[in-house]
C-alpha cells in the first residue's frame, strides 16, 4: 500500500512540476511588478524595497563606499530590462527591442525618489 501511495504522490509531483515549467511567460500582473515599470500614484516603501531586492538579485550591491556607482546600478538595471524582455514580451518584439537599445543606455527610472 505504501508503494502505491508513494507512486501516486511522485506521479502527481512530476505532473505538477512539468506543467509549471511549461508556462511560457509571466502573468500580466507579474510583468507589471517589475521595478522599472511606470507606476500610477506615489511609490511606497514596499515598492522601493522590492526594487532594491530585484536589483540585488541581479548583482547590484549597495554600499556606503561604492566607487563603481552609478555604473554598477545601471548594469543591474540593464540585466532587469533583459529579464523583462525575455519574460514579458513576445519573442519577436523582445529581439527587436534588444537590437534597438543603444549600448550603455540606462533603463527608465521608477520615479523621482526623495533624497535621504
Amino acid at each position: 500500500m505504501k508503494l502505491a501511495t508513494r507512486t501516486l504522490v511522485t506521479t502527481l509531483l512530476l505532473i505538477g512540476s512539468a506543467s509549471a515549467m511549461a508556462s511560457p511567460a509571466l502573468t500580466q500582473q507579474q510583468c507589471n511588478d517589475y521595478p522599472f515599470k511606470q507606476l500610477k500614484g506615489e511609490v511606497t516603501h514596499k515598492q522601493l524595497m522590492n526594487e532594491l531586492g530585484e536589483l540585488e538579485a541581479v548583482g547590484y550591491s549597495p554600499s556606503n563606499d561604492d566607487d563603481e556607482y552609478p555604473s554598477d546600478l545601471q548594469q543591474a538595471e540593464q540585466k532587469l530590462q533583459a529579464e523583462y524582455r525575455a519574460d514579458c514580451l513576445p519573442a519577436a518584439h523582445a529581439s527587436t527591442t534588444a537590437t534597438q537599445t543603444p549600448a550603455g543606455a540606462a533603463p527608465a527610472q521608477v520615479a523621482n525618489q526623495p533624497a535621504g
